[in-house]
């Protein structure tokens, strides 16, 4: 008899011969050759097909031979060993990118995915994940499956994801700089305010009032009890000049204040952003010992070189009488014991968007609840600019906006041709391991880019099709997967889900 599996392009049929059993005490076998004969959809993962064979003791008393034909000129076989190895197949769906979520995600950034290319799971549902797309949620390495390809995370910081171990993995981290610029900005002006103005002290007291009945009677003479003082004409000191510090620096501008700035990092794009009247300082120190504000932007990086406590007992004693510090990018930068003898002894304020287990109750500490990126705008923008870093990645191999992968992109692969993308580590020789690869197969290179980043280099290969069948890429795939220092590759032709190998450790994984 003949079966036949209805997928959206009912291209996929199966003949089932059956045979004389020879034992019926014997195993149940099915034996399976496939072939490949259509252009638009991938060999099928034989372990999917062997699941929906019947037990046996549901079938006849003969075994089963399967002959699987699908159509294709290029196919990439897309299961190998054992699929507990690498998913649940009960939630695989050949010939869609699954993505795996967590938090709330905007819904006009999950928009960006096509239905017709790509499911979106939560969490634990996402069992055969391509991509993580994520906010605050921490990420663990075991919420990674093997067959995550990229993790986006919908904002700036990326200090809950485990860049370094992810590097490790070759799996490049994304976020969405600037997405969130202008909320962050906004907030960063209202922090001013609240630290001038003695505003949260004033709406306190009238509650008080409120509750004797006595706000009426007593408003015009308690307002002398928090008096404050004006922007215009003060001086701001912007560490950071990234996409919120040259919003910050431009919009401070026009509230009449004098604007001085501290990055050693800046770049020509955003140096571009910049009031014209900005003085750049060349060091911390010269930045906020006259400032009246001091506004952090600058990201948290951990480990020697990094960012912790940047704002430390050395910087916080050249600040001024008074001065107000203002972090809404990372709670960790501040060195909070230095801050606190600093606000006990020359006064000023410390307004935060983040907890702090020493300044919580300090009358001089106004702490936010994390409220930077949290605006519908923002983040309909944050989610939107991940969905399409994360497809681009996933479709033509193109890198923009990671954190710890080099800026890469080819224009698109010439007809006739398949895109290899390959993650190696950063070492002398691998490009020329990778060539030789495709040399030895027979296989004319078109287009190809060569990038790296710390540890890691990331190579863009477009190779011509002509003359070459399905077997010839699988092999030059598993030749250069298992090169020492790969540690993934990827054959991109069109076909989503598809064409995804690691070298875990002398194993390949396909």
């Amino acid at each position: 008899p003949k079966t036949r599996i209805h997928d959206d392009d009912d291209v996929l049929q199966i003949a089932v011969k059956q045979q004389e059993r020879k034992s019926i005490s014997q195993p149940h076998t099915s034996l399976a050759c496939v072939e490949t004969i259509n252009n638009n959809y991938p060999t099928m993962i034989l372990s999917t097909l062997l699941h929906r064979i019947p037990p046996p003791s549901l079938l006849p008393q003969r075994h089963s031979l399967l002959a699987i034909r699908t159509l294709a000129d290029i196919s990439v076989e897309h299961g190998r060993g054992a699929w507990k190895t690498y998913g649940d197949i009960t939630t695989y769906q050949p010939g869609k990118f699954q993505i795996k979520t967590f938090n709330k995600i905007s819904p006009v950034g999950l928009s960006k995915f096509p239905t017709d290319q790509y499911e979106i799971k939560e969490g634990e549902n996402a069992t055969n994940a391509h991509a993580i797309l994520l906010r605050s949620h921490k990420l663990k390495e075991e919420e990674v499956n093997l067959t995550v390809r990229a993790i986006a995370r919908c904002g700036a910081g990326t200090n809950n994801v485990p860049v370094a171990r992810m590097s490790e993995l070759g799996i490049p981290v994304f976020n969405t700089p600037g997405a969130n610029a202008n909320a962050v900005k906004e907030l960063v002006i209202c922090g001013m305010l609240l630290g001038s103005r003695r505003i949260v002290d004033g709406i306190n007291h009238m509650r008080v009032l409120g509750e004797r009945g006595e706000q009426k009677e007593r408003v015009e003479k308690d307002k002398a009890m928090f008096g404050g003082r004006e922007l215009k004409g003060k001086t701001l000191a912007v560490v950071g000049l990234g996409h919120i510090g040259a919003a910050t620096a431009r919009d401070a501008e026009h509230l009449g204040m004098h604007v001085m700035g501290y990055d050693p990092m800046l770049s020509i794009e955003n140096a571009l952003k910049l009031p014209r009247s900005i003085q750049l300082m060349s060091g911390m120190l010269e930045a906020v010992k006259n400032a009246d504000y001091i506004s952090l932007n600058i990201p948290y990086i951990k480990g020697e070189g990094g960012t912790h406590h940047v704002i430390s007992e050395e910087v916080v004693s050249a600040m001024k009488e008074g001065a107000v510090l203002l972090n809404f990018a990372r709670g960790e930068l501040v060195d909070s014991d230095a801050l606190k003898k600093h606000l006990d002894e020359k006064g000023g304020k410390y307004v935060s968007d983040f907890p702090d287990d020493l300044l919580w109750n300090h009358p001089s500490a106004i702490l936010l609840p994390h409220l930077g990126a949290s605006t519908e705008e923002a983040e309909d923008a944050a989610a939107s600019m991940a969905a399409e870093t994360i497809r681009d990645f996933l479709e033509t191999g193109t890198i923009r906006n990671s954190v710890n992968f080099p800026s890469t992109s080819l224009p698109n692969r010439p007809e006739n041709s398949i895109r290899f993308t390959v993650v190696t580590k950063n070492v002398p020789g691998m490009l020329a391991h990778i060539s030789e690869a495709f040399a030895g197969s027979n296989l004319n290179i078109l287009q190809q880019i060569n990038q790296s980043r710390g540890n890691i280099a990331y190579n863009v290969v477009d190779v011509d099709t002509s003359g070459h069948g399905v077997v010839d890429f699988k092999d030059v795939q598993e030749k250069i997967t298992m090169l020492d220092g790969v540690l993934s590759s990827r054959i991109i032709y069109g076909v989503p889900g598809t064409g995804y190998a690691k070298n875990l450790e002398g194993d390949y994984f396909v």
